[in-house]
C-alpha cells in the first residue's frame, strides 16, 4: 500500500513540474498603441507652446504601447486629424445656444504634423513631433485667443497595420487644447484691481484675469469683469505691451506699458487710458510694469517670477444695454507669480502652471 501511494505522490509530482510554466515571461494583456495625453476637468489636454515670433517650436506628443513584456518589433504607429470628436465635445459641453463658447479646430497653417511616427522594437513609446507656428505664415496672423483651439487627433485602425489600437475612453484619442505662453501670459490676482462703474460709489472686483498671449511681447486682458464666457467678449480687448523703456529717468526696475485696444473709438469701446495717483497731472505715473526675481530659500531649484502691473483706463459698455452706454473706470495692480522649477529641462513643463 505504502509503495502505491508513493507512485501516486511521483505520478503527480511529475505531472505538475511538467506543466508549469515561466507565466511572468508571456504578456499577461495585450499589446495596444495610445496617446499619453492627460485630460483636465473639460475632457481636453492643456498643452503649452511657447510663442516664438516667426519661428517652429516642436510639441513632442508621446505615443506608448501598452503590454507586460517588451515590443518585439518594430512598429509604424498612423495618425490622423479626429474633427467628428470635437464636434461631439462641443455639443456636449455646450450645445447649440452657446456656439461662442466652442472650441475651433486649429487652422492647418498654425501646424504642421506628420501621418505616422515609428515604434523601434525593443522600445514602448515614441513622440510624435507636431510643429507650431503660432504667428500664423509669415508671422502676419497671430493666434486670436479670444476663442478657444483643439488639435483633435486619433489613432488609425487596419488590419493591414502590425498594430492594434487602445480604443479605451482617452487613449485613441487626444485632444490638444493649444495654450500659448510668453514670459508675461497666465493668471494675475486682481484683488488689488477696483473696477467702478460711473455714479457708484463701491467698486467691483475679480479675483483672477487671465491674460493671454498676443505676441512675444504683448498680452491681452478683457476689460472690466468680462472674461471667456461673455459671448461679447471680442468688442472688450485690452492689449498690454511690456516695453524695455524706464518710466522715469534712472528708474531702472519700473518700466513703461503700452496700453490700447481694437475696438476704441465713440463707436466702440471708448477706451482711455488714466495716469495714476492723485493731485496733479504732473505727480501722477503712466502704466507701468516690475519684475522681481529669486529663488525659494526651502527649494532652491524653485526660481519665483513675480510680475506686478500697475495700470489704469476708462472704457464703456455698449452691448450690455444697447442704446445706454455704462461708463466704467479701472485702476490699481495686477499680480501674478510664477514658479519654475529648474530641474526640469523642457520649459513647457518646469513651470507649475495654475
Amino acid at each position: 500500500m505504502n509503495n502505491i501511494c508513493k507512485l501516486l505522490i511521483g505520478m503527480m509530482a511529475a505531472v505538475c513540474c511538467t506543466s508549469c510554466n515561466n507565466e511572468w515571461e508571456d504578456e499577461q494583456f495585450k499589446q495596444l498603441a495610445s496617446f499619453k495625453a492627460e485630460i483636465n476637468n473639460e475632457g481636453v489636454t492643456s498643452t503649452y507652446v511657447r510663442y516664438k515670433p516667426g519661428g517652429v517650436v516642436t510639441y513632442q506628443l508621446p505615443v506608448l504601447l501598452s503590454g507586460s513584456t517588451m515590443n518585439t518589433q518594430a512598429r509604424t504607429i498612423h495618425v490622423a486629424l479626429d474633427k467628428d470628436t470635437l464636434d461631439v465635445l462641443n455639443q456636449e459641453r455646450f450645445g447649440e445656444r452657446r456656439r461662442e463658447l466652442f472650441y475651433h479646430l486649429l487652422d492647418q497653417q498654425y501646424y504642421s504634423i506628420p501621418e505616422t511616427v515609428e515604434m523601434p522594437a525593443g522600445e514602448s513609446e515614441a513622440l510624435l513631433p507636431i510643429d507650431f507656428t503660432l504667428g500664423g505664415q509669415n508671422n502676419a496672423k497671430p493666434l486670436d485667443m479670444s476663442d478657444k483651439y483643439i488639435l483633435p487627433l486619433t489613432i488609425q485602425d487596419d488590419p493591414s497595420y502590425n498594430y492594434q489600437v487602445n480604443n479605451r475612453l482617452h487613449y485613441r484619442k487626444a485632444l490638444l487644447n493649444i495654450i500659448p505662453f510668453n514670459d508675461y501670459s497666465g493668471s494675475y490676482d486682481g484683488s488689488l484691481l477696483k473696477i467702478f462703474l460711473e455714479n457708484q460709489k463701491d467698486n467691483f472686483m475679480l479675483a483672477t484675469h487671465k491674460a493671454y498671449v498676443y505676441d512675444e511681447k504683448t498680452i491681452m486682458f478683457y476689460m472690466g469683469v468680462r472674461d471667456v464666457n461673455y459671448m461679447d467678449r471680442k468688442y472688450y480687448k485690452l492689449y498690454v505691451e511690456f516695453t524695455d523703456e524706464p518710466l522715469n529717468e534712472g528708474s531702472e526696475l519700473k518700466k513703461k506699458l503700452r496700453l490700447w485696444t481694437d475696438n476704441g473709438g465713440e463707436d466702440g469701446n471708448n477706451f482711455k487710458i488714466l495716469l495714476l495717483g492723485e493731485g496733479d497731472d504732473k505727480f501722477k505715473e503712466a502704466p507701468y510694469y516690475t519684475i522681481v526675481e529669486g529663488n525659494d530659500p526651502v527649494k532652491p531649484y524653485l526660481k519665483h517670477i513675480y510680475i506686478t502691473l500697475s495700470m489704469g483706463y476708462s472704457f464703456e459698455d455698449y452691448t450690455l444695454s444697447p442704446g445706454n452706454r455704462m461708463k466704467y473706470r479701472v485702476e490699481g495692480t495686477l499680480s501674478m507669480q510664477r514658479d519654475l522649477n529648474t530641474l526640469i529641462p523642457d520649459e513647457d513643463q518646469q513651470i507649475e502652471w495654475n
